[in-house]
């Protein structure tokens, strides 16, 4: 089968408006995280996100356009735009059947739907939006970059909890590899930071409280972590197979060489303790590519900074690479984006494309104590350089849902 490579890329999300910023600010450990300004958190018992922030959806769309989507579609609509600038890639009339587009979300608009009950509510079913539903569906910003953009080929949207953005760029990943399309626009929005987004994660106990000390959360891995930080962002790929790529002239940043899925069938919300789904994950994904144990330079880990998950991937990264593992160079980058929910995958792609092309590997920032029960170098708060081959990403979601890609250098 033939190769599937990145020929672009683009970002917006807490520590960036663009891949170069947020690539900048990933490297020199910037934290995203700060009090929450979307809403009063008067009444909550968290009251800080990793904000996206001095985002201006006029940059990318019509004014007028802007208010009939959804935070999460503007945000999406940004970083595809970006990314197809980036990639050069034309679309035309001769091409666009054979371009797909696979932009997932986990939850889809939150906010929108929240203002919608409340507007109903307070002033009855005639005062809904019309445009509501467009507003809030999971697949709202995979429609309309289609309609965007003129793309015909499939439009798909994957939700699969956290592990939305990385399942619908594995998709993509197997849809180019059998030759179903030439090129796929991939990646995935989140929007959460409202009043029922926070409520309900801060119910299930998954979201850290250090609101008067956030400079020092989230802390994935780190033995005082106490839970997640919530973010927001969009992040999208061009993938192309490879032939089509080479035949344009594109510019080919990284080779996206293998995926695979796995569920623990387990718990809802709690990861499985042993570990058995995840390695299951990584040791096909790396089968999948033809890549060894011992190519692999870098894990960009799921790294929520809960105490289940994070023992648990533990687990998983021991239990794909055995006695390896403590080999590998392992961070969690959400400990600056912080959790992005379902976009996390998609951003965390392009990390791992620019650490397989620029020999840096972002670091874990607020990492201070060792937990006996997370002894891998977790790369802890400086980045590293290391020119390395194959970097592996980690998504794994409520429901049991692992999935994991893996880069590989061109």
């Amino acid at each position: 089968m033939e190769k599937v490579v990145i020929t672009g890329m683009g970002t917006v999300n807490p520590i960036g408006l663009s891949v170069n910023e947020t690539w900048k600010n990933v490297t020199n450990g910037v934290s995203g995280v700060g009090p929450i300004t979307h809403f009063d958190t008067s009444n909550f018992n968290v009251k800080i996100a990793c904000e996206l922030k001095g985002f201006d959806p006029a940059n990318y769309m019509d004014v007028k356009e802007s208010r009939r989507r959804d935070r999460f579609e503007q945000m999406a609509v940004a970083a595809t735009k970006q990314a197809i600038d980036d990639s050069g890639l034309q679309i035309v009339d001769s091409n666009r059947a054979r371009i797909g587009v696979m932009l997932s979300s986990a939850i889809g608009g939150m906010k929108s739907l929240q203002d919608g009950i409340t507007t109903m509510r307070d002033d009855g079913p005639r005062r809904i939006s019309p445009f509501l539903i467009p507003m809030i569906m999971p697949n709202g910003a995979a429609g309309l970059v289609a309609i965007d953009y003129g793309i015909q080929g499939p439009c798909l949207s994957v939700a699969s909890a956290c592990a939305s953005g990385a399942d619908g760029i594995g998709t993509a990943w197997m849809m180019l590899r059998a030759g179903m399309l030439d090129a796929v626009v991939a990646g995935a929005s989140e929007s959460t930071i409202c009043e029922i987004g926070v409520g309900a994660f801060d119910r299930i106990g998954a979201m850290s409280r250090r609101n008067d000390d956030y400079s020092m959360t989230p802390a994935p891995f780190d033995k005082d972590r106490d839970g997640l930080v919530m973010g927001e962002g969009a992040a999208v790929l061009v993938l192309e197979r490879e032939s089509v790529a080479k035949a344009r002239g594109a510019n080919i940043l990284a080779e996206l060489a293998g995926y695979a899925a796995t569920a623990d069938a387990y718990h809802v919300t709690a990861p499985d303790a042993n570990g058995a789904g995840g390695s299951a994950a990584i040791r096909s994904a790396l089968q999948n590519a033809g890549v060894n144990m011992d190519e692999v330079g870098y894990v960009s880990a799921h790294g929520t900074g809960t105490p289940l998950n994070d023992a648990a991937e533990t687990k998983e990264i021991k239990g794909a690479f055995g006695q390896d593992a403590y080999k590998l160079a392992v961070s969690s980058t959400k400990s600056m984006t912080g959790h992005m929910m379902g976009a996390t995958g998609a951003l965390e792609s392009i990390f791992c494309t620019l650490a397989v092309r620029e020999g840096i590997l972002p670091p874990t920032i607020h990492y201070n104590t060792p937990d006996p029960e997370c002894d891998l170098d977790y790369i802890p708060n400086v980045a590293r350089e290391s020119k390395i081959s194959v970097a592996i990403s980690n998504a794994f979601g409520f429901g049991g849902h692992n999935a994991v890609l893996v880069f590989r250098r061109y």
